[in-house]
């Protein structure tokens, strides 16, 4: 049973998460093949601030109020006509696009939803993107878990790690960062990150990594260079580290094209964490719970704070992950 209200993080317009604010919106409904899942923890992630800053107006222009929230764990409360994969009661997890992007989901089977930072939403339940909750995972920690890991996942499959390759990780203190580098060790790589204080270096030196330097001083003659953070005015730089024939795989969107590396001896790729069979929900519960991926949580907030999460995660850049619970 739910209210007909409840309370969600929105932007009443574009612009920076100072101007965001908690409101009260009615719990919307399921339709066919849905579900309505009572939140119990999401988080702050870099697209949330992006979209309402206007980072995709070329791809769709928003209506508001807009509702933030992509990663989420939660309770199924409702289901649509013609779910039989969720139940009411069961215990959940997973990612979904506000709807607003559909644009930029799975064409085939999008994972989308009514915005995750709020006490309800409602999401499709045929996708990888979701799956049930294991009793050995915590809300918070499967909330934390999909972006970071499913990206880990992503970029592992497609960098093929060989052991002793050279890997410089741009934006290695982001949650994505934070939570590959252990993987990277893992593979026996040589791991340079970038890191802009001394805590930050000394958190990705305990988590594996080697060696780390400032964005205005990598290293040449790299193998990988795996891009969690520049825009495509980075690149060349990042480029210029590699050695002839090396591998720059990138994360940020909009995926980056050949000539914008400003060299032609290099291979280019772009991951992004597709909730598919392999890097999707099932596929990073596993990897943690066998220990092989881990994201750290870096601060709580309460919903009624969502605003304060969001602006202590744009401006302090915290080392993990910025979790709201609801």
């Amino acid at each position: 049973m739910t209210t007909d209200t409840m309370r969600a993080l929105v932007a009443t317009g574009y612009g920076d998460p100072e101007q965001l604010r908690i409101a009260e919106l009615p719990v919307p409904r399921p339709g066919p093949g849905q579900i309505l899942v009572k939140i119990a923890a999401s988080t702050i992630n870099p697209t949330d601030l992006r979209v309402i800053a206007g980072g995709f107006r070329d791809l769709v222009e928003l209506q508001f109020p807009y509702t933030l929230g992509n990663e989420f764990a939660g309770t199924v409360t409702e289901a649509g006509p013609g779910v039989t994969r969720f139940r009411v009661g069961d215990e959940i997890f997973g990612l979904a696009l506000p709807r607003q992007l559909r644009l930029a989901a799975d064409p085939v089977r999008p994972s989308l939803s009514t915005g995750a930072l709020a006490d309800y939403a409602v999401f499709e339940a045929d996708t990888s993107a979701l799956d049930h909750r294991p009793a050995a995972l915590g809300a918070e920690q499967a909330a934390s878990l999909l972006i970071a890991g499913g990206t880990t996942l992503a970029l592992m499959d497609t960098a093929k790690i060989r052991p002793g390759e050279s890997v410089l990780v741009i934006g290695a203190t982001g949650a994505v960062g934070l939570t590959l580098i252990p993987s990277l060790a893992t593979a026996g790589a040589e791991i340079t990150v970038t890191a802009r204080t001394t805590e930050a270096a000394d958190l990705l030196h305990s988590l594996g990594a080697h060696h780390a330097v400032g964005y205005d001083a990598y290293p040449t003659g790299v193998d990988v260079v795996l891009n969690l953070a520049l825009f495509a005015d980075g690149l060349p730089a990042a480029a210029r580290s590699l050695r002839p024939g090396g591998r720059l795989i990138s994360i940020i969107f909009p995926p980056p094209e050949p000539q914008q590396l400003e060299r032609d001896d290099v291979e280019l790729a772009f991951v992004m964490q597709t909730g598919d069979e392999t890097n999707g929900a099932r596929a990073v519960a596993e990897a943690a719970i066998a220990g092989r991926l881990s994201t750290p949580i870096a601060r709580r907030y309460p919903l009624d704070h969502g605003v304060e999460a969001a602006v202590h995660y744009a401006r302090q850049h915290p080392l993990g992950k910025v979790v709201v619970t609801v």
